[in-house]
């Protein structure tokens, strides 16, 4: 037998990415397939597709608008398999397959025509034409959440600007949560309704707040994505001003809570001086930032944790109980953190430096010293695995776990590492059964001589994966699982000798 390679090309066809990638996924667990790949024709994909070896015929004359379907199989027979089941996927019905009586939309102007009340496009296409799909529905008088990425800094300022002038949201670029009157968007959680608005620059950080809230019997008014560049100084925090606002006039929001990474500090004056003038309480989380002098009305808390703790009008704890008692191997020193959440893996930094532990990432916060390469060892060391290097031409550890669970199966083999932190975030969006799969990966080392393994869990037991069941699975592989991300880290860093 010998590798045979079939593409496809399927013109003027489009889906959105995370859609395009569980087809892959699925198509590549059949027997016989080596690797599948379902990518929208734009220059960057097709380079993705010929560094990987599955870019031939047809594929190779692919314009930007155009579905190119690669399918590489053991033989030629299991790639007509693989290439008749992505047809399958492609065409069949569920939420994949989006129609109304049977006519799928092909264009902004068809998708208002049979939803004329709507008042939010969700734009999902690539990045080389975001920014124009979104212009269109801001004009057509539309809010923009733009799941794409690859949009440029200049394309999304002026964007943001054009909507700002129309009084129009733009969600984005690469906005990846948002739950909007209690409709979750993308990656995001179901929780209840309540009286707490998010605002947030980053997706994992507003799911691990808004699931805290509903875990503690909270509700959320709506939780707003802005995008990872909005408070860059280029974008003077446009979407984020907005989006405040918005909230502190919405009658439903009692408490307001900001999250992000820490802002340039002429971007970080404006937003405090904002909401100063707030007539509601405000809690501010600026991941990995030092202590800043805040308005009367502003808490500014260090961990997601306490973000959540706040907002629903609690104390937050001077120090947090230490539920399972864990504990490094003689020789095994370091920590190693594999996430899947980027405001997560920073959370985890900020613990680390905070307890006076050197910290090393490919993503690094402030204090944190840049790692030298994936394959760095003999030091503390947390990953983020969603990163765009990480993910070039690959699904999102949040959709398929496979590549971070095979890099947790390597840490357990390190000999210098004696506990692996590692995160699960779960929800619309994200893979069906992600803690099955980490038990798994975890289970190939045994346990005799394996470093401990800590987890956190981001969710709630009204996702559709069952945060209770992802906790039981992980917890019976003999992993240790902590109640918030901002507990695994600190119990990680107690491992390897932090004094909290």
């Amino acid at each position: 037998m010998s590798r045979a390679l079939l593409t496809r090309l399927r013109k003027g066809f489009h889906l959105d990415s995370v859609a395009l990638m569980r087809i892959a996924r699925t198509v590549s667990e059949l027997d016989g397939i080596e690797d599948a790949a379902l990518m929208m024709g734009t220059s960057t994909n097709l380079e993705i597709l010929a560094d990987a070896g599955l870019l031939d015929g047809e594929g190779k004359t692919a314009q930007g608008g155009d579905l190119v379907i690669a399918i590489a199989g053991m033989d030629s027979d299991a790639a007509a398999r693989g290439l008749a089941g992505a047809d399958a996927l492609l065409d069949g019905p569920g939420d994949i397959a989006v129609t109304n009586n049977g006519w799928r939309p092909r264009s902004l102007r068809g998708a208002v025509t049979v939803m004329p009340e709507a008042n939010l496009a969700l734009i999902s296409v690539p990045g080389d034409f975001a920014a124009a799909e979104a212009r269109k529905a801001i004009r057509r008088g539309l809010h923009v959440m733009i799941f794409s990425d690859n949009v440029s800094l200049a394309d999304e300022v002026d964007l943001k600007r054009e909507a700002q002038a129309l009084r129009r949201l733009v969600m984005g670029p690469d906005c990846g949560t948002a739950i909007i009157a209690g409709v979750p968007l993308a990656f995001a959680n179901r929780v209840p309704r309540g009286g707490i608005g998010i605002v947030g620059a980053s997706g994992t950080g507003i799911q691990e707040v808004s699931s805290l809230i509903a875990r503690h019997y909270g509700g959320v008014s709506h939780a707003i994505g802005v995008g990872g560049r909005d408070l860059h100084s280029e974008v003077g925090g446009i979407s984020t001003l907005m989006a405040l606002d918005a909230l502190d006039r919405d009658v439903a929001t009692q408490h307001v809570v900001l999250i992000s990474k820490p802002p340039p500090c002429g971007v970080a004056k404006i937003v405090l001086e904002r909401v100063s003038r707030f007539t509601k309480p405000v809690t501010i989380c600026f991941v990995g930032a030092g202590e800043m002098d805040m308005p009367a009305n502003v808490h500014q808390v260090r961990t997601l944790r306490d973000a959540a703790i706040t907002s629903l009008g609690q104390s937050v704890p001077a120090s947090h109980p230490q539920v399972s008692v864990i504990g490094t191997r003689e020789h095994q020193t370091y920590s190693r953190g594999l996430f899947m959440g980027g405001t997560l893996a920073a959370e985890a930094q900020a613990v680390f430096l905070a307890a006076g532990l050197p910290i090393s990432s490919n993503v690094p916060v402030p204090g944190a010293e840049v790692m030298n390469g994936a394959k760095e060892t003999g030091r503390n060391l947390i990953l983020d695995l969603g990163a765009d290097a990480f993910t070039k031409g690959r699904p999102h550890p949040m959709i398929d776990p496979v590549a971070r669970d095979a890099a947790v199966t390597e840490a357990l083999r390190d000999d210098t590492v004696g506990v692996v932190l590692v995160d699960l975030v779960v929800g619309h969006g994200a893979h069906p059964n992600p803690a099955q799969s980490l038990a798994e990966a975890v289970a190939i080392i045994p346990e005799a001589g394996r470093p401990v393994v800590v987890a956190s869990v981001t969710g709630t037991d009204a996702d559709p994966q069952v945060r209770s069941i992802q906790v039981a699975t992980l917890e019976a592989a003999g992993i240790s699982v902590a109640p918030t991300s901002a507990d695994a880290a600190e119990w990680a860093a107690r491992a390897v000798g932090a004094k909290f």
